[in-house]
């Protein structure tokens, strides 16, 4: 299992051609308390870069964007439930949806963790 972050704030989780995918803990640090998550159709077929989920938290609205392309193959119904569990396990059980990936290659522009936190230092 290998995980990598986007200069956006979201990580993914790599276990052979799927990807589970969330938002760091520093995304959600920057949010603040989340009210509302909009998650992607499972089945819904997504472009690197488009936005695939929607977090709202009582400072801001915010995209999640597909940090790959790929089927969305299940989401985490749990957050819809209790939205607040994205402040309290982000890089964990708050994880969004999972996708199989279409393309690998494009997992090479990404971050592995020791980037990431240069990224956000």
């Amino acid at each position: 299992m290998t995980t990598l972050f986007t200069p956006d704030h979201e990580w993914l989780r790599i276990e052979g051609d799927v990807a589970t995918i969330g938002v760091t803990d520093y995304a959600q640090s920057q949010l603040g308390d989340v009210v509302f998550v909009e998650l992607p159709k499972v089945g819904r077929s997504l472009k690197k870069s488009e936005v695939a989920a929607v977090v709202e938290s009582v400072k801001a609205a915010s995209d999640v964007y597909a940090p790959i392309s790929g089927e969305v193959l299940e989401v985490n119904d749990a957050l819809s439930a209790d939205p607040a569990l994205i402040n309290a396990d982000a890089a964990g059980k708050a994880w969004f949806f999972k996708i199989k990936i279409s393309d690998k290659s494009e997992l090479d522009g990404l971050m592995g963790e020791a980037g990431y936190k240069a990224h956000t230092a």
